[in-house]
């Protein structure tokens, strides 16, 4: 049996703990001193210890498995929320012959009693850790089961390619069994093929919708960057003056554009150096803008300085900025998106946001599908997108060759959904949650 509080640590009006394990039942009546409730009920109980003190006044909720969250029997106690009452309890608890629960290991217990698939549980642990909109609708997706449903979906497939193959391997020469039935598996598999790689080149959405955007703002010494990444915050995240070099090293500020967590970094000004420091400090803004999803090139209107242009990448922007102090025109042989703005004046801020926010949208938000959003997922599909492949090429060769790569690309699919013996891999996910999930 085993017992965590399930709320946050410190002081609140009310606490949760839970208990899992064959018992808890016999657990809830002896602190209660009474027998159990109805399933699924909330009653007000008092809780005592083995010396007959009171503790507290407590909801308690009993949830006989399997019909539970872990698939076994489960108490639930809701009580104050001080740290003297959480400490008592939980010292009853021990009396009674239970233990802390390890992190994730209610969670590890439901998908080991077949309530959710490994996919689910990741989802679960993205949920509790959900920062943004976007983060939220995706775990969500995901614990719902609809990554899921896709792999299922693959599963399906390959089950009937492989029957296909088996059925020529296994009855050659029975007259029901069409001639050449291996080779009628070949548009199933090329379809099914097309679906996987669809998928892992969509991988970077999910990805990023878990870890962050990041979003590096590059450009000449002075061209006004860190006035911009100001404006953008909203505060003063970074120093402003006009000496050139003032930023040296990276400035970063968190927010949140298009439901997605945004980390916007403002570098160092592009230039040579003989200054150590500020040497290291073009270092790092060359690796950073290498590194990010999303260059902001910043030129100064005022100057001829356009070097930062061999920087961008195609999708990039570019800010001309200092509109309110320059009457130059821009560029007319620029293919990259561009805007005038004054991080002075704030001209051109809107169309900036509203083009960043479209731009988030369109590139790094998923659709209604749920995504790959790990790189386990990924490499799983890799690894049966690889046996599909090999299966489609050894069918015009030998069917057991197929059938051979049928199932390599069937136990791929199994170990995306945690059914095989990847213990290693289990340890890693639950460990990732929090004590008391």
């Amino acid at each position: 049996m085993i017992f965590a509080l399930a709320s946050a640590q410190g002081r609140a009006g009310i606490a949760v703990i839970r208990m899992s394990g064959l018992g808890v039942g016999d657990v809830l009546s002896s602190l209660t001193g009474r027998d159990l409730p109805a399933p699924r009920s909330a009653r007000l109980r008092a809780l005592k210890n083995k010396h007959a003190e009171r503790l507290d006044e407590a909801l308690v909720i009993w949830f006989p498995g399997p019909a539970s969250f872990t698939g076994e029997d489960m108490v639930e106690l809701q009580i104050h929320g001080s740290v003297a009452v959480v400490e008592a309890v939980s010292e009853a608890l021990y009396d009674l012959g239970l233990r802390q629960a390890e992190a994730g290991e209610f969670t590890r217990r439901a998908f080991e009693n077949g309530k959710l698939d490994l996919t689910e549980a990741e989802g679960l642990a993205d949920l509790i850790d959900a920062q943004s909109e976007g983060q939220r609708r995706q775990a969500l997706r995901q614990m719902g089961g609809g990554l899921r449903d896709v792999y299922e979906n693959w599963r399906t497939q390959i089950l009937d390619a492989f029957a296909m193959v088996e059925g020529e391997i296994d009855f050659p020469d029975e007259g029901d069994v069409p001639d050449a039935l291996a080779h009628r598996a070949k548009p199933g598999l090329l379809k099914l093929a097309d679906e996987l790689r669809d998928r892992i080149q969509d991988s970077d959405r999910g990805e990023r919708i878990r870890s962050g955007l990041d979003i590096a703002i590059i450009g000449a010494p002075n061209a006004g960057k860190s006035s911009i990444l100001n404006r953008l915050a909203r505060r003063e995240a970074a120093i402003v003056t006009a000496e050139a070099g003032t930023t040296r090293d990276i400035v970063e500020v968190h927010m949140h554009i298009a439901g997605l967590p945004v980390c916007i970094s403002d570098t160092a000004g592009l230039r040579d150096t003989d200054n150590l420091i500020e040497a290291e400090g073009v270092r790092r803004a060359k690796r950073r803008a290498k590194d990010a999803d999303l260059r902001l090139g910043i030129i100064d209107l005022s100057s001829n300085n356009h070097d930062v242009l061999t920087a961008l990448s195609a999708g990039d922007f570019v800010l001309y900025n200092k509109s309110d102090i320059s009457d130059t025109p821009l560029p007319n042989n620029v293919s990259r998106e561009t805007f005038c703005i004054s991080a002075v004046t704030g001209q051109g801020f809107d169309r900036l946001e509203n083009a960043l926010e479209t731009v988030i949208k369109a590139r790094f938000t998923l659709t209604e599908q749920a995504g790959l959003t790990r790189t386990r997922h990924v490499a799983c599909v890799r690894k049966a997108l690889q046996a599909v492949e090999n299966a489609t090429h050894n069918l015009e060769i030998a069917p057991e060759l197929a059938g051979a790569d049928l199932r390599e690309a069937l136990t791929a699919i199994k170990e995306l959904a945690g059914e095989s013996d990847i213990e290693a891999v289990l340890d890693r996910v639950f460990s990732q949650f929090c004590i008391g999930k």
